[in-house]
């Protein structure tokens, strides 16, 4: 079996996408099938970063080509970054065109609550129906943010289930549906974590993690900033 992933994150190989998809590859090249004449051929690969991109033509075209196509992205203010946004409308001609690859899809966010990425995942499953493509399921991952600074001792659990879902994926082509809820087993925080935050929140502790990353990149005066917030144009009166 071969798998086409494209990492749709803007940090690339720097990315928490590129972690995960880390592990699951690791789970998916570990299987291997026997072919028409008894032949072992192991599962492989092809990766694509969107954020190296340079002719987009290039990445429709592998898209084209695929068997099997994962499309791996953040969530990034309810949506994808805006280079996987680019990526999928360019990918209209090949809409409603036989012979399309099947499609799954893995959205990961600093979010805790899963609930967050619930309506790009409903975007993700029409893309692939506009597409022709068979619609492989979504992988739904939040609370993603400061894995790379975690201790092992806090990511090993959530290693193991990209492995373990790379693996199952190798072996069948398909996610597993107990893998995927044991991803995402509450849609949003219980009630006593929000009351916990809810004390936490005057010390600034919560926001301690966002703070230094808005400090590292010359942002903290401007966290409160509503860009988008302006006044209403008056319709004149006729």
């Amino acid at each position: 079996m071969k798998l086409t992933i494209f990492n749709g994150s803007p940090r690339g190989k720097g990315s928490n996408t590129k972690i995960l998809l880390d592990h699951f590859t690791r789970g998916f090249t570990e299987i291997a099938h026997t072919g028409e004449n008894g032949e072992t051929i192991p599962n492989k690969i092809d990766l694509a970063y969107l954020a190296k991109v340079r002719d987009m033509e290039e990445y429709v075209e592998m898209f084209r080509e695929a068997e099997r196509v994962l499309l791996a992205f953040p969530l990034y203010t309810d949506a994808m970054p805006g280079i996987v946004k680019h990526f999928i409308e360019s990918l209209e001609p090949l809409c409603g065109m036989k012979n399309n690859p099947e499609i799954g899809f893995i959205v990961q966010s600093g979010f805790p609550e899963p609930a967050h990425s619930r309506y790009v995942e409903k975007y993700l499953e029409k893309l692939a129906a506009r597409l022709h493509c068979k619609y492989l399921g979504t992988v739904v991952k939040g609370g993603v943010e400061g894995i790379q600074v975690q201790p092992p001792g806090m990511t090993k659990k959530l290693f193991d289930s990209f492995y373990r879902l790379g693996l199952e994926f190798g072996k069948t082509g398909a996610f597993d549906d107990g893998i995927l809820r044991s991803l995402a087993p509450r849609e949003r925080l219980s009630g006593f974590v929000r009351f916990v935050l809810t004390i936490l929140s005057p010390t600034g502790l919560p926001n301690f993690y966002w703070n230094r990353q808005l400090k590292k990149n010359n942002a903290f005066d401007k966290r409160f900033a509503r860009p988008y917030q302006g006044k209403v144009a008056e319709v004149p009166k006729v």
